[in-house]
């Protein structure tokens, strides 16, 4: 088996989860706040909001452990 065709395959799929996850968050809670935006500063994340945070986390070091892995097989 060619490893290398695995590995960008499991990248592409990371890739496409990472971007779904990024746009599915809550928008409005990025540096707007520091311009009169939103009052609560601090606040807990549940429910679904905690989980796209989990997976966009979790997404992100899968996606850059394979593409230091992809650099050492080449």
């Amino acid at each position: 088996m060619n490893y290398h065709y695995i590995i960008s395959i499991v990248q592409i799929v990371l890739s496409i989860i990472l971007m779904g996850a990024i746009l599915l968050q809550q928008r409005g809670s990025g540096l707007s706040t520091a311009f009169g935006g939103d009052s609560n500063v601090y606040r807990t994340k549940r429910g679904i909001e905690k989980g796209l945070m989990w997976t966009t986390t979790i997404a992100t070091a899968l996606f850059m452990v394979i593409g230091v892995l992809n650099f050492f097989i080449k």
